[in-house]
């Protein structure tokens, strides 16, 4: 596939209690959701779009009873790989940091400034997900 062919990486996450972890994303990031489909009963995300640091993420609850093989799993789940995202923007980090510790992710590297020229944090979501959060920092003269 030619490097033109690709449009973006889009990041898709399995939690558990995706309910909650949108209401989460909304509180702490801004994001809004562009779809969401439960359950027939309503009580899990079947597939959810949010907007986001202009961008957006997927996500569903997990389904462990339709998983046949090792297919996604909410962070956390032992022996899982997980994902850092990590969002290179100019917007303000210690701003986006604060805002999402006040919604109930734990600071795991506060915002400072780097040797390589980024201001840099980071935060770990209730729901597992590490989000780093960089901007570049003004060049000396």
């Amino acid at each position: 596939m030619a490097e033109a062919d690709i449009s973006a990486i889009e990041v898709y996450l399995t939690v558990e209690h995706a309910l909650a972890a949108i209401a989460f994303y909304e509180k702490a990031f801004g994001a809004k959701v562009t779809y969401k489909e439960l359950t027939e009963d309503g009580t899990r995300v079947q597939h959810a779009s949010l907007a986001a640091f202009g961008g957006h993420f997927m996500l569903s609850d997990y389904f462990p009873d339709y998983i046949t093989d090792v297919g996604p799993q909410p962070s956390g789940v032992k022996g899982n790989m997980t994902v850092q995202i990590n969002l290179a923007s100019p917007l303000e980090v210690d701003g986006a940091i604060a805002r999402a510790a006040g919604a109930g992710a734990v600071v795991t590297a506060p915002a400072a400034d780097t040797f390589w020229v980024m201001r840099y944090g980071r935060v770990r979501d209730p729901f597992g997900y590490v989000w780093a959060f960089s901007a570049p920092l003004p060049l000396g003269p």
